[in-house]
């Protein structure tokens, strides 16, 4: 079921996705070869605790998994597609990773969501395409989501720039409605038919999520119940805005 949100909740919303970005903004810039993904899951409490918001993927129990999650913030390197976790001692960043960082935050009773992917020093010219494909996938999906169009849309717009870059989406991992909840419907895919699908209209609230391998797009769950990897070891990159639908178009909550 959707569940729109009130222009109040919108300004709640864009209150918490400014304070989401500033945080992304300065764990992306603390990224570099040596640093270990549990001090960038350190910082990101600290700053979550500064501001008097809450993490909403720590404790998070997603459908179906075994365990809550573990961490505020998720990691992802190279190969890692989503939902890596930041072990203390098991995850050091190397010269020449990309590295995804993604969270929600839970501001006044509400959640946003967003991710990006940088990188750590110096990254070859494979990896610096599949990171301005990723972002340009959103970019593109965020510019069709207006009120009149439908989630196809957002769909046949980001797959539409990925398929001409010899990249692939990384399959059944989609963006999602988001406010109340960390997950919420409707499911929005990162492929798609122009026109088809529900409708876009004001009050709604999505999370796009380009999530996009440099080789094929199958993938598989690690054993700790919740990183996706590439199955072919491929890298994976993932860039992710929350937004609101509105009558002239749509805001950007996490920027």
């Amino acid at each position: 079921m959707i569940r729109l949100k009130t222009p109040e909740e919108i300004e709640i919303l864009r209150e918490g996705g400014k304070r989401l970005a500033e945080i992304l903004s300065i764990l992306a810039s603390k990224v570099a070869p040596g640093v270990s993904a549990f001090k960038l899951e350190e910082e990101a409490l600290r700053l979550i605790k500064e501001g008097g918001d809450k993490p909403a993927f720590l404790g998070y129990s997603p459908q179906g998994a075994k365990r809550r999650f573990p961490a505020a913030l998720c990691v992802s390197i190279n190969e890692e597609i989503v939902h890596g976790i930041p072990n203390e001692a098991e995850k050091i960043i190397q010269e020449g990773d990309i590295v995804s960082l993604d969270f929600g935050l839970l501001h006044r009773g509400l959640i946003t969501d967003a991710a990006v992917t940088v990188p750590a020093g110096s990254i070859d010219e494979q990896s610096r395409r599949l990171l301005e494909t990723t972002e340009m996938a959103l970019q593109r999906g965020i510019e069709v989501a207006k009120p009149g169009n439908t989630i196809g849309d957002i769909g046949a717009a980001i797959s539409q720039v990925v398929s001409v870059s010899g990249f692939t989406l990384a399959e059944n991992l989609v963006g999602h409605g988001v406010g109340y909840k960390v997950h919420e419907d409707p499911f929005v895919p990162n492929f798609g038919i122009a026109g088809r699908g529900e409708k876009l209209v004001p009050g709604l609230v999505i999370a796009l999520e380009p999530m996009v391998n440099v080789g094929k797009s199958s993938n598989k769950l690690l054993s700790d119940g919740y990183t996706i990897v590439t199955r072919d070891g491929t890298r994976s990159a993932h860039f992710e805005h929350t937004i609101a639908i509105t009558e002239k178009g749509n805001i950007i909550l996490t920027q």
